[in-house]
């Protein structure tokens, strides 16, 4: 394990880097004895960081869970990061490109919580008893860390490339529709790009959430009623420039739609 100045400056490098837009080098090559226990601390510093400022934390997201994103990047298993309140949108929002480093767009049901879920333990029953509704999601990655050859280690650190959450559609009661069968459709500038079904993500998107919730436990932490779950992508992460408009169509569960602006970053 690293030692707490190794980690610390490792956080320091993240926040310049997210103030900057400039990606830092790969921190597996740079530490290669580096932990999966690590980086969640490294993750765990940055949040203390973000609260200490004000920041309220609204919600988890859960990466990789599907074979889709898993083929994409590389990496074989979950991760986990943290969502800020100001950090969840609103459907139509258009947002400042500059404002992400490499940012990307995938197609999410996000899981709005009513009860605490405490690990370990925790079943696919739990979660859907557990949940208030189910709504479409997406998600926007933002990388504060180099792209390519990026392993676990570097993704954790990085809260999983969460850049932002942009949320609407129709909310639905989690035992209202077939979860697993819920199907999107993401286009960018009226092209159908990516398509998938929420199957994907562990056979039903509910099973990422126990997985979290089982996760944290091993931290010390659980997911709590009013947080907002992201419970990973079903499509592969999908490019956009300055310009793009995206919009994923999610059937009966209504649209969610964002737009990326060229304009400059007000400090």
């Amino acid at each position: 394990m690293l030692d707490d100045a190794t980690l610390t400056g490792i956080a320091d490098e993240l926040a310049e880097a997210a103030r900057t837009r400039v990606p830092v080098p790969l921190l597996s090559v740079r530490y290669p004895g580096m932990s999966v226990e690590d980086a969640y601390r490294v993750q765990k510093l940055w949040r203390q960081r973000g609260e200490a400022a004000g920041r309220v934390v609204a919600g988890h997201k859960i990466g990789l869970t599907s074979r889709a994103m898993q083929q994409a990047t590389g990496i074989s298993e979950p991760d986990y990061g943290i969502i800020f309140e100001d950090a969840i949108l609103e459907t139509g929002r258009t947002l400042p490109w500059q404002q992400f480093t490499h940012p990307r767009v995938e197609v999410e049901l996000a899981f709005l919580l009513k009860e605490d879920l405490v690990g370990p333990g925790i079943t696919l029953i739990d979660v859907l008893r557990a949940t208030d509704y189910v709504t479409p999601a997406l998600e926007i990655l933002d990388s504060r860390v180099e792209m390519e050859w990026r392993t676990i280690v570097d993704t954790i650190s990085d809260n999983a490339a969460l850049g932002a959450v942009v949320v609407g559609g129709n909310p639905v009661k989690p035992d209202a529709i077939d979860l697993p069968w819920v199907s999107a459709i993401l286009l960018r500038n009226e092209v159908v790009e990516e398509t998938g079904v929420a199957a994907g993500v562990l056979g039903h998107p509910g099973r990422g959430v126990a997985w979290l919730a089982n996760k944290l436990a091993v931290h010390g932490e659980s997911l709590r009623a009013g947080e907002l779950i992201l419970a990973g992508s079903f499509t592969r992460p999908l490019w956009v420039a300055a310009g793009d408009t995206i919009h994923a169509d999610f059937g009966m569960l209504g649209r969610v739609t964002c737009r990326f602006e060229s304009a400059p970053i007000l400090h």
